[in-house]
Protein backbone atom coordinates (compact mmCIF):
# COMPACT_ATOMS: atom_id res chain seq x y z
CA UNK A 1 0.00 0.00 0.00
CA UNK A 2 1.45 3.47 -0.71
CA UNK A 3 0.52 6.38 1.44
CA UNK A 4 0.01 9.30 -1.14
CA UNK A 5 -1.28 11.91 1.91
CA UNK A 6 -0.85 12.17 5.71
CA UNK A 7 1.45 10.80 7.88
CA UNK A 8 5.08 11.82 9.27
CA UNK A 9 7.57 12.24 7.28
CA UNK A 10 8.82 9.19 6.42
CA UNK A 11 5.96 6.91 7.22
CA UNK A 12 5.60 4.51 4.81
CA UNK A 13 2.54 2.42 6.65
CA UNK A 14 -0.83 3.71 5.53
CA UNK A 15 -2.85 2.24 8.46
CA UNK A 16 0.12 3.26 11.32
CA UNK A 17 -0.47 6.83 9.90
CA UNK A 18 -4.05 6.71 10.08
CA UNK A 19 -4.40 5.16 13.27
CA UNK A 20 -1.70 7.45 14.99
CA UNK A 21 -4.44 10.49 14.52
CA UNK A 22 -5.68 12.19 17.19
CA UNK A 23 -9.38 11.58 18.97
CA UNK A 24 -11.48 12.13 21.75
CA UNK A 25 -14.80 12.92 23.01
CA UNK A 26 -16.01 16.09 21.59
CA UNK A 27 -19.00 17.93 22.87
CA UNK A 28 -19.74 14.90 25.87
CA UNK A 29 -20.26 12.61 23.24
CA UNK A 30 -17.62 10.38 21.60
CA UNK A 31 -15.42 10.90 18.45
CA UNK A 32 -17.41 9.23 15.71
CA UNK A 33 -15.51 7.78 12.82
CA UNK A 34 -17.54 5.85 9.71
CA UNK A 35 -16.04 3.59 7.69
CA UNK A 36 -17.50 2.59 4.32
CA UNK A 37 -16.66 1.37 0.88
CA UNK A 38 -17.66 2.38 -2.35
CA UNK A 39 -17.27 1.87 -6.30
CA UNK A 40 -16.30 4.55 -8.95
CA UNK A 41 -20.07 5.09 -9.04
CA UNK A 42 -20.67 5.46 -5.96
CA UNK A 43 -22.46 2.08 -5.25
CA UNK A 44 -22.09 1.12 -1.61
CA UNK A 45 -23.49 -2.36 -2.24
CA UNK A 46 -23.21 -5.57 -4.92
CA UNK A 47 -26.56 -7.62 -4.45
CA UNK A 48 -27.15 -6.02 -1.53
CA UNK A 49 -23.93 -6.78 0.64
CA UNK A 50 -20.92 -4.54 0.64
CA UNK A 51 -18.80 -7.65 0.64
CA UNK A 52 -18.44 -7.61 -3.19
CA UNK A 53 -16.78 -4.24 -3.24
CA UNK A 54 -14.20 -5.78 -0.64
CA UNK A 55 -10.23 -6.59 -1.16
CA UNK A 56 -7.47 -7.85 1.16
CA UNK A 57 -6.47 -4.19 1.79
CA UNK A 58 -9.87 -3.00 2.61
CA UNK A 59 -10.08 -5.49 4.75
CA UNK A 60 -7.09 -4.70 6.53
CA UNK A 61 -7.68 -0.96 7.21
CA UNK A 62 -11.50 -2.49 8.28
CA UNK A 63 -9.53 -4.65 11.06
CA UNK A 64 -7.09 -1.64 12.12
CA UNK A 65 -10.09 0.58 12.81
CA UNK A 66 -12.08 -1.77 14.47
CA UNK A 67 -9.03 -1.88 16.53
CA UNK A 68 -9.18 1.68 17.61
CA UNK A 69 -12.34 1.94 18.27
CA UNK A 70 -14.09 1.67 21.93
CA UNK A 71 -17.17 0.78 20.35
CA UNK A 72 -18.65 -0.42 16.90
CA UNK A 73 -21.84 0.65 15.55
CA UNK A 74 -24.18 -0.51 12.80
CA UNK A 75 -27.37 -0.02 11.87
CA UNK A 76 -29.85 -3.44 12.39
CA UNK A 77 -30.00 -3.53 8.26
CA UNK A 78 -26.54 -3.48 8.27
CA UNK A 79 -26.18 -5.95 10.84
CA UNK A 80 -28.81 -8.19 9.31
CA UNK A 81 -27.38 -8.22 5.65
CA UNK A 82 -23.70 -8.43 6.46
CA UNK A 83 -24.62 -11.10 9.27
CA UNK A 84 -22.91 -9.22 11.97
CA UNK A 85 -21.13 -11.42 14.42
CA UNK A 86 -19.01 -10.10 17.85
CA UNK A 87 -15.82 -8.56 17.45
CA UNK A 88 -13.21 -11.26 18.14
CA UNK A 89 -9.71 -9.23 18.19
CA UNK A 90 -6.58 -11.53 17.47
CA UNK A 91 -4.31 -11.39 20.77
CA UNK A 92 -1.81 -9.11 19.66
CA UNK A 93 -5.45 -6.73 18.84
CA UNK A 94 -6.25 -7.16 22.72
CA UNK A 95 -2.52 -6.27 24.19
CA UNK A 96 -2.34 -2.77 22.42
CA UNK A 97 -5.97 -2.38 23.29
CA UNK A 98 -4.45 -3.39 26.60
CA UNK A 99 -1.69 -1.13 26.68
CA UNK A 100 -3.65 2.02 25.57
CA UNK A 101 -6.00 1.63 28.42
CA UNK A 102 -8.64 0.32 25.95
CA UNK A 103 -11.32 -2.79 26.95
CA UNK A 104 -9.68 -5.98 25.58
CA UNK A 105 -12.86 -6.61 22.84
CA UNK A 106 -15.29 -3.56 21.75
CA UNK A 107 -18.86 -4.23 21.99
CA UNK A 108 -20.99 -4.01 18.68
CA UNK A 109 -23.65 -1.44 18.96
CA UNK A 110 -26.84 -2.17 16.81
CA UNK A 111 -29.05 1.25 16.21
CA UNK A 112 -32.78 -0.19 15.66
CA UNK A 113 -36.17 1.88 15.47
CA UNK A 114 -37.97 -1.59 15.46
CA UNK A 115 -35.97 -3.55 17.74
CA UNK A 116 -36.89 -6.56 16.21
CA UNK A 117 -33.18 -8.43 16.10
CA UNK A 118 -32.50 -12.32 15.96
CA UNK A 119 -31.82 -12.77 20.02
CA UNK A 120 -30.65 -16.50 19.05
CA UNK A 121 -28.25 -15.11 16.68
CA UNK A 122 -24.28 -14.94 17.48
CA UNK A 123 -24.12 -11.84 17.97
CA UNK A 124 -26.45 -11.85 21.19
CA UNK A 125 -25.48 -15.26 22.53
CA UNK A 126 -21.56 -15.23 21.93
CA UNK A 127 -20.36 -12.35 22.54
CA UNK A 128 -17.56 -11.56 24.91
CA UNK A 129 -18.65 -8.03 25.22
CA UNK A 130 -22.37 -7.64 25.58
CA UNK A 131 -23.94 -6.63 22.39
CA UNK A 132 -25.39 -2.74 22.73
CA UNK A 133 -28.97 -2.17 21.20
CA UNK A 134 -29.57 1.55 20.87
CA UNK A 135 -33.36 2.51 20.92
CA UNK A 136 -35.54 4.93 20.88
CA UNK A 137 -37.69 4.99 24.00
CA UNK A 138 -40.68 4.11 22.78
CA UNK A 139 -40.45 1.03 20.97
CA UNK A 140 -42.22 -1.78 21.54
CA UNK A 141 -41.66 -2.66 25.72
CA UNK A 142 -41.70 -6.19 25.33
CA UNK A 143 -39.12 -5.80 22.75
CA UNK A 144 -36.91 -3.60 24.80
CA UNK A 145 -37.08 -5.92 27.96
CA UNK A 146 -35.73 -8.44 25.66
CA UNK A 147 -33.18 -6.38 24.51
CA UNK A 148 -31.71 -5.41 28.17
CA UNK A 149 -32.00 -8.98 28.74
CA UNK A 150 -29.66 -10.18 25.39
CA UNK A 151 -27.30 -7.22 26.08
CA UNK A 152 -27.01 -3.62 27.30
CA UNK A 153 -30.01 -0.95 26.04
CA UNK A 154 -29.57 2.65 25.76
CA UNK A 155 -32.76 4.29 24.80
CA UNK A 156 -32.29 7.89 23.66
CA UNK A 157 -35.46 9.86 21.71
CA UNK A 158 -38.76 8.80 20.28
CA UNK A 159 -39.62 7.19 17.40
CA UNK A 160 -36.43 7.83 16.00
CA UNK A 161 -33.07 7.18 18.28
CA UNK A 162 -31.46 10.87 19.42
CA UNK A 163 -28.01 9.84 18.29
CA UNK A 164 -26.56 12.64 19.93
CA UNK A 165 -28.24 11.76 23.41
CA UNK A 166 -27.64 7.78 22.80
CA UNK A 167 -24.02 8.74 22.24
CA UNK A 168 -23.26 10.45 25.31
CA UNK A 169 -24.80 7.13 27.02
CA UNK A 170 -22.28 5.09 25.24
CA UNK A 171 -19.52 6.69 27.92
CA UNK A 172 -16.74 5.58 24.91
CA UNK A 173 -14.57 7.99 23.48
CA UNK A 174 -14.20 6.92 20.59
CA UNK A 175 -17.11 5.01 18.26
CA UNK A 176 -16.68 3.55 14.63
CA UNK A 177 -20.29 3.41 12.48
CA UNK A 178 -19.71 0.65 9.93
CA UNK A 179 -23.50 1.78 8.06
CA UNK A 180 -25.29 1.62 6.68
CA UNK A 181 -25.25 4.91 4.33
CA UNK A 182 -29.11 5.53 6.64
CA UNK A 183 -27.09 5.80 9.90
CA UNK A 184 -24.28 7.85 8.38
CA UNK A 185 -26.70 10.29 6.71
CA UNK A 186 -28.36 10.52 10.30
CA UNK A 187 -25.52 10.85 12.45
CA UNK A 188 -24.36 13.58 9.77
CA UNK A 189 -27.17 15.08 9.95
CA UNK A 190 -26.96 15.05 13.88
CA UNK A 191 -23.55 17.04 13.52
CA UNK A 192 -22.15 13.69 14.95
CA UNK A 193 -19.73 12.43 12.44
CA UNK A 194 -16.26 13.76 13.06
CA UNK A 195 -14.73 11.47 10.39
CA UNK A 196 -15.44 9.65 7.12
CA UNK A 197 -12.74 6.79 5.79
CA UNK A 198 -13.99 5.83 2.40
CA UNK A 199 -12.72 3.18 -0.04
CA UNK A 200 -13.02 3.31 -3.21
CA UNK A 201 -13.58 -0.07 -4.97
CA UNK A 202 -12.24 0.17 -9.02
CA UNK A 203 -15.47 -1.03 -10.04
CA UNK A 204 -18.51 0.59 -11.67
CA UNK A 205 -21.47 -1.42 -10.68
CA UNK A 206 -24.78 0.98 -11.94
CA UNK A 207 -27.95 -0.27 -10.28
CA UNK A 208 -29.98 1.79 -7.63
CA UNK A 209 -27.60 0.73 -4.49
CA UNK A 210 -27.32 3.31 -1.97
CA UNK A 211 -24.95 6.12 -1.83
CA UNK A 212 -22.81 6.28 1.19
CA UNK A 213 -24.83 8.44 2.65
CA UNK A 214 -28.78 7.84 2.23
CA UNK A 215 -31.77 10.81 3.44
CA UNK A 216 -32.67 14.32 3.34
CA UNK A 217 -30.29 16.19 1.71
CA UNK A 218 -27.82 18.48 4.29
CA UNK A 219 -28.13 21.89 4.44
CA UNK A 220 -25.86 23.42 4.00
CA UNK A 221 -23.63 20.43 2.84
CA UNK A 222 -21.07 19.25 5.39
CA UNK A 223 -17.39 20.62 4.32
CA UNK A 224 -14.65 17.61 4.92
CA UNK A 225 -10.58 18.13 4.53
CA UNK A 226 -8.64 15.43 2.88
CA UNK A 227 -6.53 14.27 5.61
CA UNK A 228 -4.97 11.14 4.15
CA UNK A 229 -5.07 8.62 1.07
CA UNK A 230 -3.32 5.70 0.10
CA UNK A 231 -3.53 3.00 -2.75
CA UNK A 232 -3.44 -0.42 -3.04
CA UNK A 233 -4.11 -2.82 -6.34
CA UNK A 234 -6.19 0.38 -7.96
CA UNK A 235 -8.08 1.13 -4.86
CA UNK A 236 -8.06 4.19 -2.72
CA UNK A 237 -8.18 4.57 0.71
CA UNK A 238 -9.48 8.24 1.77
CA UNK A 239 -9.78 9.94 5.00
CA UNK A 240 -12.14 13.00 5.75
CA UNK A 241 -12.39 15.02 8.56
CA UNK A 242 -15.75 17.33 9.11
CA UNK A 243 -15.36 20.69 9.82
CA UNK A 244 -17.99 21.36 12.27
CA UNK A 245 -19.75 24.69 12.36
CA UNK A 246 -18.49 26.40 9.25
Amino acid sequence: MRLLLGGAPGETDPTAAFAAASRGPVGGRPWVLANMVASVDGATAVDGESRGLSAPADRRVFHQLRALADAVMAAAGTVRADRYGPARPAPEVRAARAARGQAAVPPVVVVTRSVDLDWEAPLFTDAEAPTVVMAPADAEPARLARAARAGRLVTAGDGDVDLPAALRLLDVAVVLCEGGPGLIAQLAAAGCLDELFLTVSPQLVGGDAARVLRGPALDPPAPLDLAGAAEEDGMLFLRYLVRHGR
